[in-house]
């Protein structure tokens, strides 16, 4: 199975999942980041990790193929397990194509790619904004399926020129047919599939309503949810799908089961986390900086906190900014340092102990919004920024509870 999509960001700082299947320079690192895995190299400039579920899979999909390769090569013995792990390294290479086609689209937008992901059910693309049209992302969900459609023609080439019963014929017919459900799973028009997404920009087409897509899509995937845990493992004991009932085990019943299970959790959560995603994208505008910047007023350094306490209350002000003999601002008093010093040792602390230097990523513009806003606050983390005007001078403080309360707030509103 395969995921892309977009990379929310609910803290202050794409799209949709589909289930189916400055660069550094020189040989690829495999290092390990949290929650990554192991960095395989950098295609593009996009990192590229195997998560450690990956080798979960890898060895089920070389158990369960390295057993159909007995009844198929008997002669080959242990050896077919060795066959099926090339198997596995080889459809998760596909996958990988599959995902560099959403990212390579992507790129081709102007759209920052976070990272490609290979995990236990596939891969994801975490492309960190929204298609700007709904061209552009029905463009972007579909050229992955498209890219497994080619590889699965590919794969069939150099099939019509080896005997079937050989270690070549049934590799090269695995990796054509697992191409050909990967693609066609992919494009099932649900979200968070490839073909939810492709749903979603041709309703954001018809209604000029990014949200009423979603809504669609989501939807959609979450009827598709509930018939893949119902319908799959019917498929399969019924003889739908050309097996023979009679050999069916009650352990290969349960794996069926739970791999319906599996597939459905993956698909439903995944259309929730698209409207949640879309949902915030819906109200990311509300969150402007110069109205959640709490006034402040200016003090200089030597300035007990006890006085710049007194002044901020008389001008009604909740910040304080310090700045030198010209009035220019050096740094902002934090908000939990001054909680921490005792009423009693107030007169005699100044406030430039408790300031956090000003660098240039936390002066924010008064006008900054939205992404923009979050995007900026993720850039250079820290508890409280200067609001400036257009013209340098200062308009504030900016907490980032505020602003992480603003968002609860916002996302708490039923969406229009």
């Amino acid at each position: 199975m395969d995921e892309s999509g977009d990379s929310g960001r609910p803290q202050p700082g794409a799209g949709g999942t589909d289930p189916g299947t400055g660069p550094d320079k020189g040989k690829p690192r495999r290092t390990a980041e949290p929650g990554g895995g192991l960095l395989m190299g950098r295609p593009f400039g996009v990192p590229v990790y195997v998560a450690p579920s990956w080798f979960v899979v890898a060895a089920l999909i070389t158990w369960v193929f390295g057993g159909q390769l007995d009844r198929v090569l008997p002669d080959l013995g242990g050896l077919r397990y060795l066959v099926a792990l090339f198997f596995a390294i080889a459809f998760y290479a596909s996958v990988l194509v599959h995902e560099l086609a959403h990212t390579v689209a992507a790129l081709r937008y102007k759209l920052p790619v976070r990272r490609i992901q290979l995990q236990f059910f596939g891969g994801v693309s975490e492309i960190e904004k929204e298609s700007e049209t709904p061209g552009r992302e029905f463009v972007l969900a579909f050229v992955g399926p498209l890219l497994s459609l080619v590889l699965g023609g590919l794969f069939s080439i150099p099939l019509q020129f080896v005997e079937a019963g050989t270690v070549p014929g049934v590799l090269l017919a695995g990796l054509m047919i697992s191409n050909l459900i990967v693609a066609a799973f992919n494009l099932l028009p649900g979200l968070p599939l490839d073909g939810g997404r492709m749903l979603r920009a041709v309703v954001w087409k018809i209604t000029g309503k990014p949200m009423s897509g979603t809504v669609a899509a989501a939807w959609v995937g979450r009827v598709l949810a509930v018939t893949v845990l119902i319908g799959l493992p019917l498929l399969t004991h019924t003889g739908a799908l050309g097996n023979d009932t009679s050999e069916i085990s009650g352990v290969e019943t349960v794996t069926d089961a739970l791999l319906a299970a599996i597939l459905c959790a993956i698909i439903w959560t995944g259309a929730g986390n698209s409207l949640r995603m879309a949902r915030l994208r819906e109200h990311l505008p509300d969150l402007r900086a110069r109205t959640l910047t709490r006034r402040a007023v200016p003090v200089e350094s030597a300035t007990p906190l006890s006085e710049a306490l007194r002044r901020a209350n008389e001008a009604g002000a909740r910040a304080l900014v310090v700045v030198d003999g010209q009035g220019s601002p050096k740094g902002v008093v934090r908000e939990a340092a001054i909680v921490g010093v005792p009423e009693h040792r107030r007169p005699w602390v100044a406030v430039s102990g408790l300031a956090q230097d000003i660098t240039d990523g936390m002066k924010v513009p008064a006008e900054l919004a939205g992404e923009a806003l979050l995007d900026r606050l993720k850039a250079t983390p820290a508890t409280e920024y200067l609001v400036v005007e257009e013209t340098g001078e200062i308009y504030g403080v900016l907490s980032t509870a505020d602003v992480e309360r603003a968002f609860v707030k916002a996302m708490a509103r039923p969406s229009a």
